[in-house]
């Protein structure tokens, strides 16, 4: 039996593709073709604004449907989609963010559709689709950087306290945000995300005029690629191992009422279970699935056992 390449869950006969995880993702049940040659999109990368911050290396190309619905296409402009090919320094960027993404999704956390497609030189890349669009145009989508005041080159100069801070200045129900940043920052931690700036935080603001956390992006495990990396953010002054204290020290920073906490602890320790699972149902090569499966097991001992 098959992986989807969008869900990770087992697929049925010789499908690539759930029905419902194209209909999700592209709002019909067929994958179009992908008008895009890697050998191209590195130039056309250029061009276009965005990229991750693991050394400029993952390129981010904006794509939308033709007015056919059967092709996928380069749009400079708004395009629905964004289309991160293979990239030459560190490998399996793309199959590195699908299972992270997946694992976010199955640890309670926001995340917009997304799969890995196969681009016409056979290689893999990763879509997803842009939450900042709607039916009536765009959504204002403002980065943590923007929020804090700062330069986006300063975007590592901050703590996840300040994006608590942040959260509870500008969202529209603080606390309910403040929640959903708390699960983010602790997942984040738990995969071994060394990447989640101050850039890789935003509120969205919905079609009802609310300011929300919006859903989660750009989430890798960067250990994968660099096995020293440590978080980009402090979390209670450290960038390296945080304990159930410092997890309960943060949830203060949120104001979240310990019994909050101690839930969403709960929940992501009740992930770490099946994260393996997850993990070795990823299109990632072997060594890097067992990489990863150990360090999900290693560091989900802190929301598991109470270590720390």
């Amino acid at each position: 039996m098959n992986t989807c390449w969008a869900c990770l869950r087992p697929v049925a006969d010789e499908s690539r593709y759930h029905t419902k995880c194209l209909r999700d993702l592209f709002g019909m049940a067929k994958l179009p073709e992908i008008d895009v040659e890697l050998a191209k999109l590195h130039t056309l990368a250029l061009a276009m604004v965005g990229h991750t911050s693991l050394s400029g290396i993952q390129r981010k190309i904006s794509l939308d449907l033709a007015g056919d619905k059967r092709t996928l296409r380069v749009a400079i402009g708004r395009g629905r989609y964004i289309l991160k090919p293979q990239a030459q320094t560190f490998p399996f960027l793309p199959e590195n963010e699908h299972a992270t993404m997946r694992l976010a999704d199955r640890t309670g956390i926001e995340v917009p559709p997304c799969a890995l497609v196969e681009l016409k030189d056979g290689s893999r890349a990763y879509i997803v689709g842009r939450f900042d669009r709607s039916d009536t145009g765009m959504l204002l989508q403002e980065d943590f950087c923007q929020l804090a005041v700062k330069s986006p080159k300063d975007k590592y100069e901050g703590s996840a306290e300040l994006c608590a801070r942040l959260v509870h200045r500008y969202a529209t129900a603080p606390l309910i945000e403040a929640q959903k940043l708390f699960r983010l920052i602790a997942f984040c931690w738990w995969t071994g995300n060394g990447d989640m700036h101050l850039k890789n935080f935003s509120l969205l603001r919905h079609v009802d005029g609310a300011y929300r956390v919006s859903p989660a992006y750009d989430l890798l495990c960067t250990r994968l690629a660099i096995p020293d990396d440590q978080l980009a953010l402090s979390i209670g002054g450290t960038k390296a191992h945080v304990g159930r204290k410092k997890w309960f020290a943060f949830a203060e920073a949120c104001k979240l009422p310990t019994p909050a906490a101690e839930r969403v602890l709960a929940e992501i320790g009740a992930a770490v279970a099946g994260a393996p699972e997850v993990i070795d149902a990823s299109l990632l090569p072997d060594d890097m699935n067992g990489t990863y499966g150990d360090l999900v097991r290693d560091r989900g001992r802190v929301f598991t056992r109470g270590e720390g």
